[in-house]
């Protein structure tokens, strides 16, 4: 799981290629889950933070700072 810290020191393009593999991270959860063979349903919490974590960051470089 990467830290906030971390995916901060990553490009917009590392970032974006991260996000992708998350969001088909999540998928596959999604289908295990509906199969009812998913190991660790805590996956899917974390997956889905690491997602809005990914477009907090995303969104703070995309606007310029309010101070």
């Amino acid at each position: 799981m990467n830290k906030a810290k971390e995916l901060r020191e990553m490009s917009t393009e590392q970032l974006e290629f991260t996000l992708k593999e998350a969001r088909e991270s999540l998928f596959q959860l999604r289908i295990q889950a509906s199969t009812e063979k998913i190991d660790a349903p805590s996956n899917m919490r974390k997956s889905r933070r690491k997602i809005a974590r990914i477009h907090t960051i995303l969104r703070e470089r995309q606007e310029p700072s309010a101070q």
